[in-house]
C-alpha cells in the first residue's frame, strides 16, 4: 500500500534522527530550559525577526491549540474560526473542554474573511443583551487552511485591524506552516506571521519532526505565565530537549523550508495529473494537500493500491478525496500515483 492519507506517515527527517542519536547521552536540564532548546528559540526568533518573542515547545497541534486558547481567553470568551477549522471539527471538543466555545463562521472553501469577523463582532457589541452571549475574544486561522488554501499578507493585515478594533487576539495554527511557506504563490513569511499575529505556531510533526510544535508568542500579555499554562495542560515534557533538538536542526541551514518545498513539489505533480486527466479539484490548493473529485468506480480502483482520505460526498456517485504529499514522500510513489490517475477510466 502506498500512503497518501496524512502528513506524518514517516518518522523524522534523517538530520533530526542523527542529532537525536549523537546527543543521546548528553546530560541536560529538563523541561525545555536546556541549551538546545535555547538555541532553537534563538534560531526561530531570528527567522521571525522577532527578538522579543517567547518561543515554547509542545508535542502536538491539538495540545498547542488547547493550551494557547485557554491561556488567552477569559472564561466567558470564545474563538472565531471557519466552520472547517481544526478546533471546530477535529479536536474532539478539546477547546470546549477548557470552558471556551468555538464560534464557527460559514465558509465554502475553508477560509473566512476580515469582513465576516467585523460583521460578527459588530452584531455582538451592538446587542444590548450581549452579556448573555459568548464574547468573541480571538480569531483562529490555519495557514495553510485545512483545505490547503493560503491567506495573503493583505488578508492577514485585515484580520489584524479587526482584532485590534475589537480587542481580540489573532492566533494562527501553523500545523502545515512549512508547506505554506514553500507554496509558489505564497506572500506570507515567518516575519509576517510574527508581526501580524499575537501568537502562532510552527508545525514540526507534519514537516519533518518526530513530533513537536514551536509556539511563537509576540503578545507580552500572553507571554506572561505561559509556561504555567503548558504545565497545567500536561504539555511540559520532562525531556524537553527532544523538542529543542529537532527545531534546532530544522532551523539550521534552511532545512525546514527545504522539507516543505519537497512536499509541495510532489503535491503539485499530483495536481497536474488530476488536471490533465480532467478530474475536478474541489479546492484550489497549491500546497501539500490535493482534493480531486472521483467517481465511486475511480475511487475503488485507486483504493486497491493507495491509502488516501475520504473528504466528503458530493452526490450519489462522486466523492471528494484528499491526497497528502509530505516532506518524505518518495518521488517514485508520486510517479506511480500520477500514472494511475492519468489511466483512470
Amino acid at each position: 500500500m502506498i500512503r497518501f492519507e496524512c502528513d506524518y506517515a514517516e518518522g523524522a527527517a534523517p538530520q533530526l534522527l542523527e542529532r537525536l542519536t549523537r546527543t543521546n547521552l548528553e546530560q541536560t536540564p529538563g523541561y525545555a530550559v536546556d541549551g538546545h532548546c535555547q538555541r532553537a528559540r534563538d534560531l526561530i526568533r531570528a527567522a521571525c525577526a522577532a527578538p522579543q518573542a517567547e518561543v515554547e515547545f509542545l508535542v502536538g497541534g491539538t495540545q498547542a491549540n488547547q493550551t494557547v486558547i485557554s491561556a488567552a481567553l477569559r472564561p466567558y470568551q470564545g474563538a472565531l474560526c471557519a466552520q472547517t477549522g481544526h478546533i471546530n471539527v477535529h479536536e474532539t471538543g478539546a477547546i470546549e473542554a477548557t470552558g471556551h466555545k468555538v464560534l464557527p463562521l460559514p465558509s465554502q472553501d475553508g477560509k473566512i474573511t476580515p469582513k465576516q469577523v467585523e460583521q460578527f463582532c459588530a452584531v455582538h457589541w451592538a446587542d444590548p443583551t450581549r452579556e448573555h452571549i459568548v464574547q468573541p475574544g480571538m480569531v483562529y486561522l490555519s495557514q495553510p487552511t485545512e483545505t490547503g488554501l493560503l491567506y495573503t499578507r493583505t488578508e492577514l493585515e485585515g484580520f489584524r485591524a479587526v482584532c485590534d478594533r475589537y480587542g481580540m487576539y489573532l492566533y494562527i495554527d501553523g500545523a502545515r506552516c512549512g508547506y505554506g511557506l514553500a507554496a509558489p504563490e505564497n506572500d506570507v513569511d515567518l516575519t509576517d506571521l510574527a508581526r501580524l499575529t499575537d501568537v502562532f505556531y510552527i508545525g514540526g510533526t507534519k514537516v519533518g519532526a518526530l513530533f513537536g510544535e514551536a509556539v511563537v508568542i509576540s503578545s507580552p500579555a500572553l507571554q506572561r505565565d505561559f509556561r504555567y499554562c503548558i504545565k497545567r495542560h500536561g504539555g511540559m515534557l520532562a525531556k524537553g530537549r527532544l523538542l529543542g533538538l529537532q527545531f534546532e536542526a530544522l532551523f539550521e541551514d534552511g532545512l525546514y523550508l527545504q522539507l516543505g518545498r519537497h512536499g509541495v513539489e510532489q503535491a503539485l505533480r499530483i495536481r497536474e495529473a488530476c488536471l490533465r486527466r480532467g478530474l475536478p479539484l474541489h479546492f484550489d490548493s497549491r500546497t501539500n494537500q490535493q482534493f480531486p473529485v472521483l467517481t465511486r468506480a475511480q475511487r475503488e480502483r485507486l483504493e486497491e493500491k493507495y491509502a488516501f482520505t475520504f473528504w466528503e460526498q458530493l452526490d450519489d456517485d462522486r466523492d471528494v478525496v484528499r491526497f497528502c504529499a509530505r516532506c518524505a514522500t518518495p518521488p517514485a510513489a508520486v510517479d506511480a500515483l500520477t500514472a494511475d490517475l492519468l489511466s483512470l477510466p
